[in-house]
């Protein structure tokens, strides 16, 4: 059976990230959303928790980092194509979010963009071509 991925990450206006969300393809769950927390689905998979900072803090004692001052983390979804990554990073920019915080990836086989969602999260955006990528890898070893 496949790990089901849950992102929990606390935002500060949830109307308005979920509608972020839904403008770059993520689906909202109804099942497990409500007035303090939303669901977005992005594959069978992989989920992210959009949660009040109220409601972020009954999971940890930790103070919340404001994520346009701090980084905790990088989140990495898989693209089908070089057109797809573009296509999303460019969805986030209309939809309220920044495009590009971090600078784009171009190595042929490999080809990334970034994007922060209003909260400040930055999440990557990646497509590879894993035959390529191999071949590249060894070069490299052997070199």
């Amino acid at each position: 059976m496949s790990k089901l991925v849950f992102i929990n990450l606390p935002v500060a206006d949830l109307d308005r990230t979920n509608a972020f969300y839904e403008a770059i393809g993520a689906v909202k769950n109804p099942q497990f959303s409500d007035h303090t927390a939303t669901c977005m689905v992005f594959s069978d998979t992989i989920h992210a928790m959009l949660l009040t900072q109220d409601k972020f803090r009954q999971f940890t004692p930790k103070t919340i980092a404001d994520a346009r001052q701090t980084t905790e983390v990088l989140i990495c979804l898989s693209a089908d194509n070089r057109d797809e990554v573009d296509a999303t990073v460019e969805s986030a920019a209309r939809a309220g979010g920044r495009a590009d915080p971090g600078p784009k990836q171009d190595y042929g086989f490999m080809y990334g963009r970034s994007f922060e969602d209003p909260d400040g999260h930055i999440w990557e955006i990646m497509w590879m071509d894993v035959e390529a990528a191999k071949t590249a890898m060894a070069d490299m070893a052997d070199a």
